[in-house]
């Protein structure tokens, strides 16, 4: 099986622009103290990349954006009620490899969407909006930067085979037959056919290798329903990243995080009392120990 992109359920809601009006926004971690945006929901100071996506797409949208539980009042840093904030449960794991988000339209609005988990996690992480006449110039500086080595991670059954990797070479022999450039890895984050059409209509990626997944487990992801047990979230696509990277300790902070706010998430969806010393709970606090 391939592991897909991460999905969302289809909405609409377009900016005045059109889709040829890009947004991006740099790595960063995000701090707990807020401001107020023009939409009237608290944007965080200091934030990190797909938050500050979020807040430019809000800026140029037409109509505020109204997800389920808006009502409620969100946490700007993780986007959960204040009763379920897990702001202070935040893991950061110092890592080689990179995360570079291709998001569609909405994406970064969704309060369910876990390419915001990757840039919770991971620091070296940039989010860009994707358009389809149109790319940001920060994009491509990005994929031009010695340092990096970009792979877009992309089912290999839609590329030619002389593109495609199931496996990446072990760190010594990437800094040795790379001039020491660390992986990078581009995921496309939307719906699967989003995921698509950004694939097919974005010339920029072309020249790039496509790093194609292979996994022998399904999909553990709650939040939204799939109809494919072979299409992974976003934030489980970059968990399967960092483990072929030899990152271990990142590709399982990412899972017991995902895990960590899909029970916050779905406590408050359901209406269902949170176990705060439950096993994503306990294995998150283990990861975070340092090791003796």
């Amino acid at each position: 099986m391939s592991a897909a992109p991460g999905r969302s359920q289809a909405s609409s809601h377009r900016s005045p622009q059109g889709e040829g009006t890009p947004v991006s926004a740099a790595p960063g971690r995000s701090q707990a103290s807020s401001h107020r945006s023009p939409a009237g929901e608290g944007t965080p100071v200091n934030a990190h990349a797909v938050s500050r996506l979020r807040a430019a797409r809000l800026a140029v949208s037409s109509k505020p954006y109204v997800a389920r539980g808006s009502g409620l009042g969100r946490c700007p840093c993780c986007r959960l009620v204040a009763s379920h904030c897990i702001c202070a449960l935040r893991p950061q794991v110092p890592t080689r490899a990179g995360v570079c988000l291709i998001m569609g339209d909405i994406e970064a609005l969704k309060p369910s969407n876990t390419g915001w988990l990757i840039a919770d996690v991971v620091a070296d992480t940039w989010a860009f909006g994707w358009a389809r006449t149109a790319v940001d110039p920060a994009l491509l500086a990005l994929l031009a930067d010695p340092q990096w080595q970009p792979y877009v991670v992309f089912p290999g059954d839609y590329v030619e085979p002389g593109r495609v990797l199931t496996a990446l070479p072990p760190v010594e022999d990437q800094e040795a037959g790379q001039g020491g450039k660390r992986p990078l890895f581009i995921l496309l984050d939307g719906t699967w056919s989003e995921a698509r059409k950004m694939f097919r209509k974005s010339p920029y990626l072309d020249r790039l290798p496509v790093l194609s997944l292979h996994p022998e487990q399904v999909s553990n992801y709650r939040l939204r329903r799939s109809t494919h047990e072979h299409h992974f979230c976003t934030s489980e696509v970059a968990a399967l990243c960092f483990e072929l990277a030899g990152e271990q300790r990142a590709a399982d902070t990412l899972a017991a995080w995902l895990d960590v706010f899909t029970d916050h998430y779905l406590s408050i969806r359901q209406q269902l009392p949170l176990d705060w010393a439950s096993e994503p709970h306990q294995r998150l606090q283990a990861l975070a120990m340092p090791a003796r």
